[in-house]
């Protein structure tokens, strides 16, 4: 460079001969006039494509094996190599290398998409979903979290589920809605099966039936994304990657799924504070905008449960999700109506709800409540010992020792320790526990015996009679009963 730039200096400056300054720095003419024409070394052009002889005639093919992977599922889309045999199976005789090199060459020239800047509008949402570990209960588990992100303000609400599910994405709306004092006019969505059943065009879409109910609730407009363009939802696709790295680094360790969840909802209300490049305001600020524009929350509390109608089994079981919950015996071979939260199945009849268990997120589980099978029981006390529903039941020591006590004394002291099971149906376990082990101090702790302990003892409150309503007996009068009565009764039946 240097010598470049003295070479410039003795011809433009100086004003020596060209001939002159060949002969001095010992260069060629054309060298001369290219240094005189360029204040810095050009470097090399090449003025003329290599020729490709051995894939040339393969590009054309190659092109549309990449134009394919535009239409397939990121994991099942065309790898280099596997181009590569396609190519060799039609008659290609090039090595891997040579077609490394041209698909880098074609991608390197393919044109980059162009993203047009876009308002921020108050009041409108955008939502999805993101995937983390968690150390819940001393358990490494992978959870997905749930992220709605207002586009003016950027305030975002993040929850997190075992699984994304119909009734994860309704009870997260739900909260989200309560958490931001408002419901956003417009809420953008990717084309997840929780919402949507069916695409009809490039927007337009047919929503889920429990999704459906939601919009038709808080009367927000759904906007969706058109497929594979999540660009459409910048703001929360951020959002999701910042509460992530944000939030859930290090690694959360909770006992539970809700002190997970009240974590995230502390770091949300911390969030609030924050401001954005570009942006005058803080998040809190922003947010008032945001619920001036937006909708008012509904008076009526949704109900964000799943509804699933189906017919309880020989066995009296009802399937959800692969798993298996109880219901009592009696409602066995009969319809029912499961209404599934994340937290609890509740299991109705004739909308009556007959059973209700802890929510199962395993997979192929049977969860029993014991005491739906106990009226079974009394009529096949064979199957005390080996029924599955019994197995594992953690009952108190006392209810053992009751049970050894009966079957050393009675002939029927297995029929008889089942009814004092029997006695769960109608008494919570707590208080029979306490009756039972009260009974273990009679020699013969029978069922009858233990039930005369859960009768309450003591006389019911008196009932204070109310007039109100009861205008017709407001002139009534009850005179004061004259004692003085009973004396001449008993001296006319002495007389």
């Amino acid at each position: 460079m240097e010598q470049w730039t003295e070479i410039r200096r003795a011809v433009l400056v100086e004003e020596i001969s060209k001939r002159a300054a060949c002969r001095r720095f010992g260069i060629h003419w054309d060298t001369l006039e290219r240094i005189l024409n360029n204040s810095a070394p050009p470097g090399y052009v090449r003025t003329q494509a290599r020729e490709k002889s051995v894939i040339a005639p393969w590009l054309g093919r190659l092109g549309e094996l990449l134009e394919a992977n535009r239409d397939l599922p990121r994991k099942q889309r065309y790898t280099v190599k596997r181009m590569w045999q396609v190519l060799c199976e039609e008659g290609f005789a090039g090595g891997y290398t040579t077609v490394k090199d041209a698909v880098r060459e074609i991608r390197k020239e393919a044109p980059k998409e162009v993203f047009m800047p876009l308002s921020q509008r108050p009041g409108e949402a955008q939502v999805d979903f993101g995937q983390a570990v968690a150390r819940i209960g001393g358990r490494l588990t992978k959870v997905v979290f749930f992220v709605m992100s207002l586009v003016h303000s950027d305030a975002m609400f993040v929850m997190v589920f075992p699984r994304e599910c119909t009734e994860a994405f309704l009870e997260a709306h739900v909260q989200a809605f309560a958490f931001f004092g408002f419901v956003a006019n417009r809420i953008s969505y990717d084309n997840t099966k929780v919402a949507v059943t069916q695409i009809i065009g490039a927007h337009r879409r047919k929503l889920t039936a429990a999704f459906a109910r939601l919009v038709g609730h808080y009367l927000f407009q759904p906007y969706f994304c058109r497929i594979r363009r999540a660009n459409e939802k910048g703001v929360v696709e951020g959002a999701v990657k910042y509460s992530r790295l944000n939030f859930m680094v290090p690694v959360p360790q909770v006992a539970d799924w809700a002190e997970l969840n009240a974590h995230l909802l502390t770091c949300c209300r911390s969030d609030m504070t924050r401001r954005l490049r570009g942006k005058t305001l803080s998040k809190q600020v922003l947010l008032e905008e945001d619920k001036v524009a937006g909708l008012a929350l509904p008076a009526d509390r949704f109900d964000p449960r799943r509804l699933v109608s189906t017919t309880a089994t020989s066995e009296a079981l009802v399937v959800l999700d692969t798993n298996d919950y109880s219901v009592p015996v009696e409602y066995g071979h009969r319809p029912v109506v499961i209404k599934a939260s994340v937290q609890t199945v509740s299991i109705y009849h004739a909308d009556r709800e007959i059973a209700r268990h802890t929510r199962c997120w395993e997979r192929e589980k049977q969860i029993f409540d014991p005491v739906h099978y106990l009226s079974l029981l009394d009529r096949k006390p064979g199957s005390l010992d080996h029924a599955r529903p019994f197995a594992g039941w953690d009952l108190p020591e006392d209810f053992a020792v009751v049970r050894r006590r009966l079957e050393a004394q009675r002939e029927d002291g297995t029929r008889e320790y089942i009814r004092v099971l029997l006695l769960l149906r109608d008494y919570p376990l707590g208080r029979v526990a306490i009756a039972v082990r009260h009974a273990l101090r009679w020699t013969a702790p029978t069922a009858d015996a233990i039930k005369q302990l859960l009768i309450p003892s003591e006389r019911p409150e008196l009932k204070t009679f109310h007039l109100a309503g009861r205008e017709h007996l407001a002139g009534v009068t009850v005179a004061a009963t004259d004692l003085g009565a009973y004396s001449r009764l008993r001296e006319v039946a002495h007389a």
